[in-house]
């Protein structure tokens, strides 16, 4: 079986959970991960402070693929830590309709959300201008666009699927006229994909009223989250996504690639047996399609589609399943499909 090296960055919270359930389940991939544990929790990161992050941003860069588990912000964010060291220009949230999750929304949704990591108002602290008012730089920068551009294209090809850019174009007519401008650059390489733009108001009651005319977005900074967000909610949570960040070469070439469940540490039910471990698991398995692993992503996926969908699930999501039976039953028939032995390495 092929060995690929993974940094495991634990966190806070639920992280030690969900690091056990990974665990579970990669036992019986068919594939190996290595995986190289670095402790980014918050009493580690006050007891060694940069020296830590120097040691985990180091590791990533060698691996060239990383999974994170939720960190508490206190003194600073990791997560806003590792974008800036990492050089993370894209961020990807894929958020599809989990089978037997009771949501307000009855459609099927499937999209891979691609946003620009840096820029937009995200990186402007703003500031006030006399007692009535206040002012925000808002910055689009041509090279992070290309490259998530390119990103959502390249998924757009896989999936033989339409791209669309949605910004304000008619309106932000300098900073978004420039992110459709590297679209449209971007687009002349990919001639064979669909691609059209909306205005984002627009899109986004488009995807509650026509969520079938959609798969791969790709929009500015702010935009991509409020999406995200509303993408989850539609689903049913925003626990149940997961995140990709990713660092590129001038030329475009993926260089680092960092995995990690979209939601928080939940302090309140850590070390209970209650998370759910799903987005964790799905962002083991995107991890996987990204190392070239297609067919172990697309069989954890159905696999966890499954065991919801028939209501065995843990208790968040209408099933009865502590964290540990949810992601053994998970690892277990994973293990049937691809012939391995209970526990082998």
């Amino acid at each position: 079986m092929k060995t690929y090296r993974v940094v495991e960055l634990l966190g806070d919270g639920i992280s030690a959970e969900l690091s056990q359930s990974v665990h579970t389940v990669a036992e019986a991939l068919p594939c190996r991960l290595d995986f190289q544990v670095i402790d980014l929790s918050e009493p580690n990161r006050t007891k060694r402070g940069s020296a830590l992050y120097d040691e985990a941003v180091a590791a990533m860069k060698a691996a060239r693929v990383a999974l994170k588990y939720p960190t508490a912000t206190v003194a600073e964010s990791p997560n806003q830590v590792l974008r800036e060291r990492c050089d993370f220009a894209v961020i990807h949230r894929p958020v599809a309709t989990i089978p037997g999750i009771p949501t307000n929304f009855t459609k099927q949704l499937d999209l891979d959300i691609v946003r620009i990591a840096t820029g937009g108002t995200y990186d402007d602290p703003g500031r006030r201008v006399g007692p009535d008012a206040a002012v925000s730089v808002r910055v689009i920068e041509r090279h992070p666009s290309q490259h998530a551009a390119r990103y959502a294209f390249q998924l757009a090809e896989k999936r033989k699927g339409t791209l669309v850019s949605a910004s304000k174009y008619t309106i932000q007519r300098a900073t978004d006229g420039l992110f459709e401008e590297a679209v449209d650059h971007v687009a002349r390489s990919f001639p064979n994909v669909p691609r059209r733009k909306e205005l984002f108001d627009a899109l986004l009651c488009n995807i509650v009223m026509q969520p079938e005319r959609y798969s791969v977005i790709v929009t500015p900074n702010e935009y991509g989250d409020f999406l995200s967000d509303m993408a989850c909610g539609l689903i049913g949570s925003l626990g149940l996504g997961d995140s990709t960040s990713l660092a590129f070469d001038d030329a475009g070439n993926v260089t680092l690639a960092m995995f990690d469940p979209a939601g928080g540490t939940a302090p309140d039910i850590a070390g209970k047996d209650l998370c759910n471990p799903t987005a964790a698991l799905l962002a083991l398995a995107n991890l996987l399609r990204h190392v070239g692993e297609d067919a172990a992503s697309r069989v954890l996926r159905d696999t966890l589609w499954s065991e919801i969908g028939a209501g065995r699930g843990t208790r968040d999501v209408g099933g009865k399943r502590g964290t540990r039976e949810f992601s053994a039953a998970v690892a277990g028939a994973l293990a049937q499909h691809f012939g391995r032995g209970a526990g082998a390495r």
